[in-house]
């Protein structure tokens, strides 16, 4: 027989309460929000890892762990008098339901673009009635990775049209930063250097994401793909009784592109 996901969840709740109960455990009765901090994204990223790995299993503990960081901040703010999870629960899901008025309500909308306009205009209702002004770029956590924020915030901007109108067209301004940042180079102005080669980045990302590109994973795969090489590269060279930091640059632009020959199956020399 199956058990319902309601008892099972509300048995979690018991056990993060005696956890954190006077004879519970005393690493969790330690705790608090800011010393859980890095525990949430540590088990964000253990969540992406398992969907990258494509395993179900470990994407099922992974994605326990994560609910566990949720249920845990819960508990320290129900102890904190702030909120308990009956009113986050309650909370999010009357969010969800009136943020899709096409499916709890009335409302028609036809295509992906129309569902993020609609909820970036139901947020702005939601703002105004509470007498909060808001920009349509908020909600982006500042301590996103660089590609993914500046992903997110591109397409926030994009569900009212602010974009260009295709990777093609956006790729001009990456030539135009390129320019701009060799201008730089070539002044020897470390702070115009930075500004100008964080626009061209800036705008990298978005032709990566007109093109239905991940730019953040693009770049992973990127440093991946180095890390492998550059190990085999140091593998190659050991196997020589060669050391990487005692050999000519010559001999390791040779190694590396064996290395890169290695790997797409080529001879390695």
């Amino acid at each position: 027989m199956t058990e319902s996901p309601g008892v099972l969840f509300e048995q979690l709740l018991d056990i993060m309460a005696r956890l954190r109960g006077p004879e519970g455990c005393p690493w969790d009765r330690e705790q608090t929000r800011t010393s859980l901090k890095p525990y949430v994204i540590e088990e964000a990223y253990e969540v992406l890892e398992a969907i990258d790995a494509g395993d179900a299993g470990a994407l099922e503990a992974e994605l326990g762990d994560l609910l566990f960081q949720v249920v845990f901040h819960a508990r320290l703010a129900e102890e904190a008098g702030d909120f308990a999870m009956a009113g986050l629960l309650r909370r999010l899901i009357d969010k969800m339901v009136s943020r899709h008025p096409h499916v709890f309500g009335d409302a028609s909308v036809t295509t992906s673009k129309d569902v993020l306009a609609q909820w970036e205009a139901i947020k702005q209702r939601e703002a105004e009635a509470s007498g909060q002004p808001r920009s349509v770029i908020d909600g982006v956590p500042r301590s996103l990775p660089s590609l993914l924020r500046a992903q997110r915030l591109q397409a926030k901007a994009a569900r009212v049209n602010f974009d260009w109108p295709n990777a093609r067209a956006a790729w001009t301004k990456v030539e135009e930063e390129i320019r701009e940042a060799g201008d730089a180079l070539a002044s020897g102005e470390p702070p115009r250097v930075q500004e100008e080669l964080g626009d061209a980045l800036f705008s990298l990302v978005n032709v990566a994401r007109l093109s239905g590109i991940d730019a953040e994973e693009a770049l992973q795969g990127t440093i991946e793909k180095f890390r492998r090489r550059f190990t085999e590269m140091e593998a190659d060279l050991i196997a020589q009784g060669k050391s990487v930091g005692a050999v000519s640059q010559d001999e390791l632009e040779r190694s590396w592109e064996a290395a890169k020959a290695q790997e797409r199956g080529g001879p390695r020399r």
